[in-house]
């Protein structure tokens, strides 16, 4: 084995494998000239360089060269799913410090706000865990596989399905004929594509559309690629700047749009993809959405200001009520049946307490991180089915104890 350079990699744990430069005990990438420094790269933040290596670095840095290439793709164009241009992004740290100016009536209005909202319109959320019969048995056969899953994340995924299925957007397939006739599946925040997986060996698919703007290493896409009635193409691309109707091998067909855990306003740029003037709703067969990471919202692309709006809440105080849904996952340990019950009792502080924020009991955080939450979510589901869905639902597919992340978008057409 050859010299190579003495830069220990923590994530990989183990040396750098590049060759050192003469002289000297480390690589190019890894030198450590005392004038210089490692700063991020302006295109991709998740790797770095040597400042004095940044402009050659720039004009080779993959993720350009894929960038460019994405740019000719007629499915490309660029924030048409982003929602308002003239609003901004917030950062958690400036809605921490917006909700820490709030004083203690305003709070405590606001709360008032939350409660009753929540009472109004997110009293019908009903459990709906269904695992259906051809998920298990593919789940009792995936040892055998060898397939690599939690059983965690495969009971989230069968459930997604089998919501699914309840509402009549999908049905076992009892016959390879029948594959042929099924719709198209397009996955969004497709990752490693195991729900597509599961979806394609239970229902049986004719073409496959996974959406994902991370590089992932395709450990779904050879199971699926091993299908001969199957085509599948993964598109890397944000969803945010993704024109569904000029997916030239989409246009035309009948598809369901499924998508696990789309993290904070990637559920609101998905259903501008799919549904309203942007999307193909006229092919949309189905919609099974888990939406999670509600702290990450932002006005600019939620999908149902007017909502907000009518309830009298500001968009202010819609960045406060995201900056609340993270207490319910913070206070996961507390279970959601405890969460939901006596709603009437969260905030039972002092007006003149200051710390009031602080001083809440992780209970009654978790009751209003949940109320926030649901309240998110049921805009959405306003939003769709004013949009021509109105078969559709807003249910907790899974247990809070198997994930407290468990609020499921459906929809059938």
């Amino acid at each position: 084995m050859g010299v190579r350079c003495k830069f220990w990699l923590l994530k990989k744990k183990r040396f750098c494998a590049i060759p050192p430069l003469p002289n000297t005990e480390f690589c190019g990438n890894h030198s450590t000239r005392s004038d210089d420094r490692w700063i991020q790269c302006s295109i991709d933040p998740s790797h770095s360089v040597l400042e004095s290596n940044l402009e050659n670095h720039l004009r080779r840095c993959p993720l350009l060269k894929h960038n460019n290439s994405l740019s000719l793709q007629p499915f490309y164009q660029k924030g048409i799913n982003g929602g308002d241009e003239e609003d901004e992004d917030v950062s958690s740290e400036s809605k921490r410090m917006a909700v820490q100016c709030i004083t203690v009536p305003e709070l405590i209005k606001l709360i008032e706000k939350i409660k009753s909202v929540h009472a109004s319109i997110c009293k019908d959320i009903q459990d709906s865990y269904n695992i259906p019969e051809v998920c298990r048995n593919w789940i009792n056969r995936a040892n055998d596989w060898k397939i690599p899953f939690q059983e965690k994340h495969v009971i989230q995924q069968a459930s997604i399905l089998g919501n699914l299925e309840k509402l009549g957007a999908i049905k076992s397939c009892s016959s390879v004929g029948e594959q042929l006739h099924s719709p198209a599946v397009v996955e969004f925040g497709a990752g490693r594509g195991y729900l597509t997986q599961m979806l394609a060996d239970c229902y049986g698919v004719s073409k496959v559309f996974l959406i994902e703007r991370k590089s992932y290493k395709l450990k779904a896409d050879r199971s699926l690629r091993q299908k001969e009635s199957l085509m599948l193409e993964r598109l890397r691309i944000d969803i945010e700047d993704l024109n569904l109707n000029a997916i030239g091998s989409l246009q035309g067909v009948p598809y369901l749009a499924i998508g696990k855990h789309l993290c904070g306003p990637a559920t609101d740029m998905t259903l501008r993809c799919c549904v309203g003037e942007n999307g193909s709703t006229s092919y949309l067969r189905g919609l099974s959405i888990a939406t999670c990471c509600h702290h990450l919202c932002q006005w600019k692309h939620y999908i149902n200001k007017s909502f907000f709006l009518s309830q009298g809440m500001s968009k202010d105080e819609f960045h406060a009520v995201t900056w609340f849904t993270s207490w319910a996952v913070d206070s996961a340990d507390h279970e959601e049946s405890d969460t939901k019950m006596e709603n009437e009792k969260v905030l039972e502080g002092d007006d003149d307490d200051d710390d009031l924020l602080r001083n809440m009991c992780a209970r009654d955080r978790a009751v209003l991180g949940f109320m926030c939450k649901d309240i998110i979510d049921a805009g959405r589901l306003m939003w769709i089915r004013e949009h021509g869905l109105e078969k559709s639902e807003l249910v907790k597919y899974v247990p809070s104890n198997i994930s407290p992340e468990n609020r499921l978008l459906i929809a059938s057409c």
